[in-house]
C-alpha cells in the first residue's frame, strides 16, 4: 500500500479569486489562514459575487501582503494594495447563501478598482474570526467556524480521484477547477468518500460532507472561459451524482490549529 501524503496547499485569500499555491500553511479555526477571508459583494444589496456569475474573477489575483492585507492585480491593470481594515472600518450588511452577517468593508479605492474590472458595481469585504459564519450544524459541532467559503473551513481531493476523472473526460483536468485546499496522493480514486477522520502530520481533522459541485468547474483556471461541452460536469454526471447533486472532494473540519507542509504524511483515523 503506498503512503499517503500531502501532495500539494493552495490558499485563496479572495473567495473566487486567483489560487495560491503554498509550500506550508498555518491554520486557524477558520482553515488556512488568509483563506477567502476576503470577497466581493454587489454594492447594492451586498449578495456576494463569485466565477459562477463572473468568470472574469478567475483572472483576479488578490495575494496577502506582508502588512497583512492584499494586494490586488489583474491584466492590464497596475497593482493596488489594500490594507487590512481596521476596527473602526463601516461595517457592511453581506450575504453568503443563506447567512447574514456584518463585516468590514476595505474602502473606497478597492471598490474603485475592483468595479473597474468586474464592469459592476461592487465593494470588497473582509472577515476577521470574530465576525465568521457557524458552519451548518447537521455536518459540524456549534462553535465551528467558517470565514466566506461557501460552506466549510477546508476542502480536500486526492490526486487519483482527479486521474480518474480525466481519464474519463479524455483530456487532463487542472486540479484548480476544484479549488481545493488539501490535495492527497497515494490514496485510490475517491477513497476519500469513506473517511471519517484524518491525521496529516500531527493535524487531526473530521471529514464533514462530500462536496457538491457547479457550473464553476467548468471555468478554465488560466483563460476564464467556460467549457463549451460543459465538462468536467457532463461526465462527473455519470457517475458522481447523488439525489441531484454531483460530488467530487470532501469537505474537512480542522480540530486544533499548527503547520502544515507538503510532504507530510497523510494517515486515515476512521
Amino acid at each position: 500500500m503506498p503512503v499517503m501524503q500531502l501532495a500539494a496547499l493552495y490558499r485563496y485569500p479572495l473567495k473566487s479569486g486567483k489560487a495560491e499555491s503554498l509550500a506550508s500553511a498555518r491554520l486557524d479555526a477558520l482553515g488556512v489562514v488568509g483563506d477567502r477571508r476576503w470577497m466581493l459583494v454587489e454594492e447594492g444589496n451586498g449578495r456576494f459575487l463569485t466565477q459562477r456569475l463572473l468568470p472574469q474573477m478567475s483572472q483576479l489575483s488578490a495575494l496577502w501582503n506582508a502588512a497583512g492585507g492584499l494586494t490586488l492585480s489583474a491584466p492590464g491593470r497596475d497593482s493596488l494594495d489594500v490594507p487590512l481594515p481596521d476596527a473602526d472600518s463601516e461595517l457592511r450588511g453581506v450575504t453568503v447563501w443563506r447567512d447574514s452577517l456584518r463585516v468590514p468593508d476595505a474602502g473606497d479605492a478597492a471598490a474603485e478598482w475592483l468595479s473597474a474590472f468586474i464592469g459592476r458595481a461592487c465593494r470588497l469585504v473582509q472577515v476577521p474570526e470574530s465576525r465568521a459564519r457557524q458552519v451548518d450544524t447537521g455536518y459540524a459541532q456549534p462553535g465551528d467556524k467558517v470565514a466566506f467559503a461557501d460552506g466549510f473551513p477546508l476542502l480536500l481531493i486526492g490526486q487519483a480521484s482527479l486521474d480518474d476523472l480525466s481519464a474519463r473526460v479524455g483530456r487532463p483536468l487542472e486540479m484548480l477547477r476544484f479549488r481545493p485546499n488539501l490535495v492527497v496522493q497515494g490514496s485510490a480514486a475517491f477513497a476519500e468518500d469513506s473517511w471519517k477522520r484524518i491525521r496529516i502530520g500531527t493535524l487531526e481533522f473530521e471529514v464533514a460532507k462530500g462536496c457538491s459541485r457547479c457550473v464553476l468547474t467548468t471555468i478554465d483556471p488560466q483563460t476564464g472561459e467556460r467549457s463549451a461541452d460543459r465538462e468536467p460536469l457532463t461526465t462527473l454526471k455519470t457517475y458522481r451524482e447523488r439525489d441531484g447533486e454531483v460530488y467530487f472532494g470532501q469537505n474537512l473540519l480542522p480540530r486544533g490549529i499548527g503547520e502544515l507542509q507538503v510532504g507530510m504524511p497523510v494517515e486515515v483515523l476512521a
